[in-house]
């Protein structure tokens, strides 16, 4: 029997969350959980995250795992507020070490953000398989986004985070510090060659052209359609590419906030001595010349 598959849409970032659960023990892990924040007002919210737990809740689902992608830059992650009310361990891949390292030095962090992994429940090696159930989880290494970027295949379902988007959204950018576009195109061939039937979930959707938001492609789809790594495209072609339209885009809006945050498995930055969290913007650092 096959997982089953929840989606839950979080319009502000075109972000995906999912709920897996093995049908037949209800064992289940929520997948990339997004925390609301209004970048004006610096003010965080639950209300998208709520709704994942109100479906766990309803589905009977144990929560055994928290799981992230990568440490996200386009969104803020909701992990630790799922974790205290269902449970579950927060986990990522081993490959977040890095990105925590070289994140302290951009923000300028002190020593009390250690940069070890200790704020993750478990780092995941690459190929490292988790028990869900009857189901397992299988950790696959997809660097080239970032560094610390995995997806997680479930039975016939492949969480592949921000490798591949639907096929008319192509690829993510491969500009951040660690990424690389020629992994990034060894990444996703290693995904193609799982059964064409597998189910692709995608970490987001910025619906092109002004269509409706879509969540599920699958291997065969995107092999045969995606604009910008579907078959026939080479290496060199794909980072050529990749290259020259990376150098047109944009810090992520919500980068400096979501590292902060992501990077600590999802807890706001340490409250200074009057009660309150805040960010660091490093100045003249990020992003291209004005």
């Amino acid at each position: 029997m096959q997982p089953a598959v929840n989606a839950f849409h979080h319009k502000p970032t075109g972000s995906w969350t999912y709920v897996v659960m093995d049908p037949g023990t209800r064992a289940a892990a929520v997948i990339d959980p997004v925390l609301d924040y209004d970048w004006r007002s610096g003010r965080t919210g639950t209300s998208s995250a709520d709704l994942v737990i109100a479906h766990c809740r309803a589905a009977g689902a144990n929560v055994l795992w928290i799981l992230e992608t990568h440490a996200h830059a386009d969104h803020l992650s909701a992990a630790q507020h799922l974790r205290s009310i269902l449970g579950g361990g927060v986990a990522i891949g081993r490959g977040v070490l890095d990105v925590q390292r070289t994140f302290k030095r951009i923000f300028g962090l002190d020593d009390g953000f250690a940069a070890d992994g200790s704020d993750f429940d478990q780092l995941l090696a690459d190929d490292e398989r988790l028990s869900l159930g009857q189901q397992e989880i299988q950790v696959l290494p997809v660097p080239g986004h970032t560094n610390d970027s995995v997806a997680y295949l479930v039975g016939d379902a492949l969480f592949v985070g921000d490798t591949i988007f639907m096929p008319d959204g192509g690829t993510a950018r491969c500009d951040f510090p660690g990424g690389d576009a020629a992994a990034l195109y060894r990444s996703v061939q290693r995904l193609y060659q799982l059964p064409p039937a597998t189910r692709v979930f995608v970490c987001h959707d910025y619906s092109p052209g002004g269509r409706e938001p879509r969540c599920e492609s699958s291997v065969a789809e995107q092999l045969a359609a995606n604009i910008h790594i579907r078959d026939g495209i080479s290496e060199d072609d794909f980072v050529q590419m990749r290259r020259a339209r990376d150098a047109t885009l944009d810090v992520p809006n919500l980068l400096i906030p979501a590292v902060q945050v992501n990077i600590r498995a999802g807890r706001l930055p340490p409250p200074d001595a009057d009660g309150v969290s805040y960010l660091r913007v490093p100045l003249n650092v990020l992003g291209r010349p004005l």
